[in-house]
């Protein structure tokens, strides 16, 4: 894989600003030809570079107004143990974020669903009856200050 340039550069942030960019209007701000542009996108998809394309969902507008993070402590702790909670936490759709973390909690969970009544429950299905969960706590999130996806380039 080649390494990026000023105008590799230029295409992620303005794909990330807005992904439905025509290739030709895309070509026009960086200053490049069609096909040019359009094989830059192509590598940068084919490369891993851009992973994906996705629509960035109001929540609260579709029912969901809780979020929380769950930070959570793994006793007994064995490669086998941690990748079984990994895979169980991945088949969790209330789950749109995990993170192993260092410092005293292993792993940062962002729980996302309608309400305290189904968070909870939530809770008591996948943290009370897991047999390998040391600790857990709650922040139940009260605003969100700044949420961006945008990767300062």
């Amino acid at each position: 894989m080649k390494s990026l340039d000023k105008l590799d550069y230029k295409i992620l942030n303005i794909l990330q600003e807005d992904n439905t960019i025509a290739i030709k209007d895309l070509a026009e701000r960086i200053g490049l030809s069609f096909t040019p542009t359009y094989e830059r996108v192509k590598s940068l998809k084919n490369n891993g570079i851009i992973k994906k394309y996705v629509a960035i969902v109001d929540r609260e507008k579709v029912g969901y107004e809780l979020v929380a993070y769950c930070n959570v402590t793994i006793k007994n702790k064995s490669v086998e143990i941690l990748r079984d909670f990994e895979e169980k936490l991945n088949k969790c759709p209330e789950i749109v974020e995990v993170v192993s973390v260092s410092g005293v909690y292993d792993y940062m969970i962002k729980i996302v669903t309608k309400n305290i009544k189904e968070y909870n429950d939530f809770v008591e299905k996948t943290f009370t009856n897991y047999p390998h969960i040391g600790d857990y706590h709650s922040s139940i999130v009260l605003c969100t200050v700044k949420e961006e996806t945008k990767i300062f380039l």
